[in-house]
């Protein structure tokens, strides 16, 4: 019997005028949340400031991370069972939102970007959208 695959990923939740930052990497077509996977002896903290600084050139600030939620769904691209485990977190930052290293684009999303947004990204928006923090 195989046990179910999970990928673990931290995912920053930045919010401005009732939308959400969506980022899509290089050839691929789903936005889906910024963050990545934490290296080894690495932080929540730790590896999500990494991230985000390879991703979007910005620097989160270590003590503004509040805890945002966690959320389990189907790994956009993945075969049927391998699961994402992203672990969220609201933070504020110093510099500008450029698209780095393997992004190709950010966007603002709302709860209408269905088509695009991947199976993580979709339930992120919809609780903030339950939660009137987004449109």
């Amino acid at each position: 019997m195989n046990k179910p695959q999970h990928i673990d990923k931290l995912a920053w939740l930045h919010i401005d005028q009732r939308k959400l930052l969506g980022a899509r990497s290089y050839g691929k077509t789903a936005y889906y949340i910024p963050g990545g996977k934490r290296e080894a002896g690495e932080t929540d903290a730790q590896a999500l400031v990494r991230e985000i600084k390879e991703e979007l050139s910005v620097d989160l600030i270590p003590t503004s991370l509040c805890h945002a939620g966690s959320f389990q769904a189907q790994a956009h691209g993945k075969a049927t069972g391998i699961m994402v485990n992203m672990t969220c977190y609201y933070a504020e930052y110093n510099g500008d939102l450029l698209p780095a290293s393997e992004i190709e684009e950010i966007r603002w999303l709302n709860s209408n970007d269905t088509e695009i947004s991947s199976t993580a990204t979709l339930m992120i928006l919809a609780q903030l959208k339950a939660q009137n923090l987004i449109d």
